[in-house]
């Protein structure tokens, strides 16, 4: 069964190169004409990893092509997934499997719900990567991938490609915990990049900061049901920094190049949940406004 890869960012890029050369059946879905020219005169996708790099002639095409979709990995950003299904909404063949590998919380949600014939599948990862340039990334920090089905069921039999690709996987039976414990990964360490205009690694030069936001993030799991996901956040947090040191975040990657973020799917999300709640969390508001300010200054979007 072929895998269709909508998004050829960072990390969806990251597992198309590592499933086409593991010899599974790839095809990335570029959004327009020009991206699609630009990708064929790249040759394919570039893959970095331990100062080796490899060109992936694996095929693209567009989101209106007439191949049917068993199996789609939906690696967009929170903002542009529900969008980007629509696009090719029209070709996902009957019980197609949708992995949704977005950061934050409420795309995914949306997405299962517009399209419940269809085997949604969250994904959760702290593995690291960047674009060196246009079809070419990075991989920069090995981490873990979680997946859940979020109406409950078995762990599919695909995962064995995942296992084959060198793509580490763990199947998850509580994917909401996962998601609200990386949501507070990226609050904790994305927003700080950006405002210390640093990679993941000089943020250990801001440990206090670092703590009294997971500190606040803690508080807020704990009132929004969630003590798994709260449980040793700080020691997660530094360990992700450490394994992703050499990495930008996705938030720095997008301020650096003049591209929206997904602040409101982020603090934004986070700073909603604490209000709705009545919870006083100074830090995490204030890391909010600023982050807001800075991405005004800078004319980007602040939602």
């Amino acid at each position: 069964m072929s895998w269709h890869v909508l998004g050829a960012g960072a990390l969806g890029s990251l597992w198309a190169a590592r499933l086409a050369g593991a010899d599974a059946t790839v095809r990335i879905i570029l959004r327009s004409a020009q991206r699609l020219a630009d990708y064929q005169r790249a040759g394919g996708l570039t893959l970095t990893a331990e100062d080796l790099s490899r060109l992936y002639a694996i095929p693209a095409e567009l989101p209106d092509a007439s191949t049917p979709i068993q199996r789609l990995l939906v690696a967009c950003k929170a903002y542009d997934a529900e969008g980007a299904v629509a696009q090719v909404a029209s070709r996902l063949s009957s019980g197609c499997e949708i992995l949704l590998l977005q950061n934050g919380l409420g795309s995914q949600q949306a997405i299962a719900e517009r399209w419940p014939q269809a085997r949604c599948i969250f994904v959760s990862s702290t593995e690291g990567a960047y674009r060196e340039d246009d079809f070419h990334v990075v991989f920069a920090g090995r981490g873990q991938n979680w997946l859940g089905d979020s109406n409950g069921g078995s762990a599919p039999a695909w995962l064995d490609e995942l296992n084959r690709a060198g793509i580490p996987q763990t199947w998850s039976s509580d994917m909401l915990a996962r998601l609200w414990r990386k949501l507070a990964l990226n609050c904790a360490i994305n927003p700080l990049t950006v405002l210390h205009d640093c990679r993941n690694g000089e943020l250990l030069q801001h440990r206090e900061q670092l703590s009294g936001l997971c500190q606040e993030l803690v508080e807020l799991l704990e009132a929004s049901g969630q003590p798994a996901a709260a449980s040793d956040l700080q020691g997660e947090v530094l360990r992700v920094i450490d394994a992703t040191a050499a990495n930008y975040s996705s938030m720095y990657q997008d301020v650096r190049l003049g591209r929206r973020t997904e602040i409101a799917y982020l603090l934004g999300h986070a700073c909603r949940s604490a209000d709705s709640l009545g919870l006083a969390l100074p830090r995490l508001h204030e890391l909010h406004r600023h982050l807001r300010e800075h991405l005004s200054q800078r004319g980007l979007p602040t939602d």
